[in-house]
């Protein structure tokens, strides 16, 4: 006698296990179909076939590619470009030095960043000094405020922020703040509706709900910029919460934020107005926004945004190039060491041919699977005599790099796969010796609170330490 019950779900069984793993082949073979880089294809494929389960819902949420255009048609990005960038910030006269012409050209080919002359720039290495220079600034605003931020925390000092935008906008400012969606979840709404009541315009990027969630968690702005009156601007590391400030139980937030005074605010404005539009679908390019300036100081500086709109994965590839045409020294700040083959490459072969190279980590990082993949990589520079020093007074989170007493850059950029490949970022490069002079000496004094770490040493590490590490290297390229 047929038993129908067992039979059937036999049946059920065969048919889901068929669907199971035709699910996992499929993804599989969308993942090579898509040529995207093969370290994040095999990456993708060994979670999937070893983490089937995992690796189905990692992908999911955060694997897929969402086509560019899409996200932000290429005519209208070109549009958006040509009109601030050609009609309000052109200038033909600015003396780049001879050694950076090739890095400023690759910037204004592929990022339309034109550099500009004329420009004073304040340095910013703590949280509370960074805040008092915000609210001064914002204290004197006159036409309008734009603001964006990854992280505007309902805290103290988020509501700080908060009360003298809402201040401001009383008094007819007009106030313009982008926040990260996915940085800013945990965030009531209560926080941002009191701002939208008081008459500022408040724009959530890349609204995470499903079930749209998964075309949009991967691709996040990172990015910290404030222009005021289209003069005065703020770009670096430090987002708007009291851990900027405070830091932790364990060690002070060490972070490097500028704020600039000249030309250079035009490329700013130009950076935040394009994610306006990107969030409002509103152009706001009048001149009110674009003022003509005088000159501040004797800075030389270029706004340089990176995205995953573009072809071009910008400022990964203006710094391998600085990197690879160092002369004497780079220095370079970073939370998170998770380089991609070109940034890798550089280092080694700058290093190979006798340039100082110097790498900054934390010795304590704030996410231990991110630290352990960051260590998989520092025999590899190690070993090819790049210098790598562990800072030990609390958590590093600066993103300075400094070269050959002429050429620095400070903004929201990490050395990593997400930074270079997924995120909104923005960076300032600076050409001038006195800025970079100022940096070098920050990141010498900071190396006094470091601990160097020596490639004889680093291989003695105990074996189960350097297999984790190796084993999460695996997903470096999805962290």
């Amino acid at each position: 006698m047929i038993d129908w019950t067992s039979l059937a779900s036999q049946v059920v069984g065969i048919a889901f296990d068929l669907m199971y793993f035709g699910a996992i082949i499929g993804t599989i073979i969308v993942v090579i179909l898509d040529n995207r880089n093969p370290v994040k294809t095999m990456a993708w494929i060994l979670i999937l076939m070893f983490l089937p389960v995992v690796g189905l819902v990692f992908y999911f949420f955060f694997g897929r590619s969402t086509r560019r255009e899409k996200m932000i048609s290429r005519k209208s990005y070109n549009r958006l470009m040509k009109k601030p960038m050609a009609e309000y910030l052109a200038q033909e006269n600015c003396v780049l030095p001879a050694e950076y012409a090739r890095l400023s050209q690759l910037f204004k080919e592929i990022n339309q960043a034109l550099p500009f002359e004329g420009n004073k720039v304040d340095i910013y290495t703590t949280g509370y000094t960074k805040l008092q220079a915000l609210i001064r600034e914002l204290s004197k605003a006159k036409h309008h405020i734009h603001m964006e931020y990854y992280i505007f925390e309902d805290d103290p000092v988020g509501r700080l922020i908060r009360d003298l935008l809402i201040d401001k906008a009383r008094n007819g400012v007009q106030v313009r703040v982008i926040y990260d969606d996915v940085g800013c979840w945990h965030v009531p709404n209560r926080f941002f509706e009191g701002m939208r009541d008081a008459g500022i315009e408040v724009r959530a990027f890349l609204k995470v709900r499903f079930p749209l969630f998964t075309s949009k968690v991967n691709y996040r702005n990172h990015r910290k910029i404030v222009v005021i009156d289209g003069v005065v601007g703020f770009v670096g590391g430090m987002n708007l919460a009291k851990r900027y400030l405070r830091g932790f139980s364990w060690g002070i937030w060490r972070d490097t934020h500028v704020m600039i005074e000249g030309k250079a605010v035009h490329g700013l404005q130009t950076a935040f107005l394009l994610d306006w539009y990107f969030v409002d679908r509103t152009l706001l390019s009048a001149s009110c926004y674009f003022p003509k300036k005088e000159f501040f100081g004797e800075g030389l500086a270029q706004i340089v945004t990176s995205d995953p709109i573009g072809p071009w994965k910008e400022i990964m590839q203006g710094l391998t190039m600085a990197i690879i045409e160092a002369k004497k020294y780079f220095y370079m700040q970073t939370p998170y060491f998770l380089p991609t083959e070109s940034i890798l490459a550089a280092m080694q072969t700058a290093a190979l041919a006798g340039v100082d190279v110097r790498l900054m980590l934390p010795k304590r990082g704030d996410n231990r699977i991110i630290s352990l993949a960051s260590r998989s990589y520092l025999a590899d520079v190690l070993s090819a005599g790049v210098k790598v020093y562990f800072y030990n007074k609390g958590f590093l989170h600066s993103k300075l790099m400094v070269s050959d007493d002429m050429l620095s850059t400070i903004g929201s950029t990490n050395l990593d796969f997400r930074s270079f490949e997924h995120n909104f970022e923005v960076n300032a490069f600076m050409y001038d010796e006195g800025t970079a002079l100022r940096l070098k000496d920050i990141f010498v004094q900071d190396q006094r609170a470091c601990s160097q770490v020596f490639l004889k040493n680093w291989k003695k590490r105990p074996l189960h330490k350097r297999a984790l590490e190796s084993f999460v290297r695996l997903l470096a390229p999805l962290l």
